[in-house]
């Protein structure tokens, strides 16, 4: 049964945009909307995935849980899902500012 999905991307290859244009429309660049069969979005997802490079993505689909979503990130992105007790909820990775250590460092 086709159920929506939405899929966020940054900095992903043109070929991998155009994989995603063939099956969900595109309302803002980087972001995909569409209703989509589980075998067709774990296809699209795996094309993602395989693919990335620099760039980050965000999967989003319904799924019997207590939130009633699933979230799926591929590449690399400061904001990581983390798994609390059956919630999904986002935490932030510090950021990398090689300035503030040799700031600390040097007095």
């Amino acid at each position: 049964m086709p159920i929506m999905t939405v899929l966020a991307t940054t900095a992903v290859p043109d070929h991998v945009r155009g994989a995603l244009t063939r099956w969900m429309i595109e309302p803002t660049p980087g972001l995909y909307v569409g209703t989509l069969s589980a075998r067709v979005r774990e296809e699209l997802w795996s094309v993602v995935t395989a693919s990335i490079g620099p760039g980050a993505a965000v999967l989003v689909h319904p799924a019997s849980t207590e939130q009633g979503f699933t979230l799926h990130t591929a590449g690399e992105r400061r904001r990581i899902p983390i798994d609390f007790d059956g919630l999904t909820l986002v935490a932030f990775r510090p950021e990398d500012d090689g300035d503030v250590d040799e700031a600390a460092n040097s007095c």
